[in-house]
């Protein structure tokens, strides 16, 4: 089955023509990070209008990059949730208008499920059952997954996502947008041991997380090592940035251990914008290692937004009989034990 996979859920327009017998053929993405950030962050509206422009001529740019036509497709999948729901009305109404002109099946994808699959398009995917961290801008989950559409919730964040806090931090130090990527840079230039931050939670039973303290002791940090203009020197910055850096990924890594073995589990998948952390990556598999485990996540391209893990979700769905009616639907909060399970895992 040849899908095509939109995804909009953002500020990223990404476009992915994927086949269940060849695999991923062609992608394509346009970020809009140019458009937002003098504005210091995602504006709804500038987005929408942006997916617009972009979504068609994207379609057509992968088509032809595969040597494919529309004709040859057999199943659209967009992204219908969750994200902001004008950006996502552009996505589902281009995908679902797309797939009644051709005659096709068309189905809505949960944006974080096409996270937690990105790692099966690598070579060496992991197998069921494991436990998947999804760490991104709005979410910091831990989840077993026993199969496609069998998920269990098993901790999450109380308050901030992991995501937002390295780009409330950003804020702090005055970097520019997107945030997280710009901490994780600073950081490399950091003194390890000049600052130490806490790690939220890690004392506390279960696998839930928070990370509005670390934030709040970010932003006191940050006062405290200021000068009366209100400005901070240049290598206590990088200072800050590797302290909060570190206490946020030792804390996801110590969760993440106490799940596997809460689960008897080895396997780790991790997924979501946050997953490109270089930092986060390392740590996990020097983690894992020492316990005889191993951790599983996509290529760099495919840790942030994009269109192959929206193709490759929602050919399996599409492959299980799953499909959607002729109602677009938009879902800016969207729990991900809601989905069903597939009738055949592929």
């Amino acid at each position: 089955m040849l899908t095509l996979g939109i995804e909009t859920s953002c500020d990223e327009t990404g476009i992915a023509l994927y086949d269940s017998e060849r695999g991923l053929l062609a992608d394509a993405l346009y970020s809009q990070i140019e458009l937002h950030a003098e504005y210091g962050g995602v504006v709804p509206e500038l987005a929408s209008r942006d997916h617009i422009r972009k979504t068609l001529p994207l379609i057509d740019q992968v088509l032809e990059e595969a040597g494919c036509s529309k004709r040859d497709i057999d199943g659209i999948a967009y992204t219908s949730g969750p994200g902001l729901v004008g950006a996502l009305m552009v996505g589902a109404m281009i995908g679902r208008s797309l797939a009644f002109s051709l005659g096709v099946p068309a189905i809505g994808v949960h944006h974080m499920e096409g996270h937690l699959l990105a790692p099966m398009l690598e070579a060496a995917p992991p197998s069921f059952p494991f436990i998947a961290l999804l760490v991104s801008g709005g979410h910091t989950q831990l989840v077993r997954v026993d199969a496609i559409g069998e998920y269990r919730l098993l901790g999450e964040s109380l308050d901030d996502a992991a995501g937002e806090a390295f780009d409330k931090a950003a804020k702090m130090l005055g970097l520019p947008y997107p945030g997280g990527p710009q901490v994780a840079l600073l950081a490399e230039k950091g003194n390890a041991g000049r600052f130490i931050f806490p790690r939220p939670m890690v004392k506390h039973p279960g696998l839930d997380f928070s990370f509005s303290g670390l934030k709040t002791f970010t932003l006191n940090t940050v006062q405290q090592h200021s000068d009366e203009s209100g400005k901070v020197d240049d290598q206590t910055k990088a200072d800050i940035a590797q302290a909060f850096q570190q206490a946020v990924v030792e804390t996801l890594v110590i969760k993440c251990k106490r799940a596997l073995k809460q689960e008897s589990l080895s396997q780790l998948v991790m997924a979501g914008g946050v997953s490109a952390n270089r930092q986060l990556q390392k740590s996990l598999e020097i983690a894992l290692d020492k316990l005889g485990g191993r951790v599983f996540y996509a290529r760099q391209k495919f840790c942030t937004d994009n269109g192959a893990m929206i193709a490759y979700a929602g050919c399996q769905r599409l492959l299980a009989g799953q499909n959607e009616g002729l109602t677009v639907t938009a879902v800016p909060r969207w729990p991900m034990d809601q989905l069903p399970p597939l009738i055949n895992n592929c």
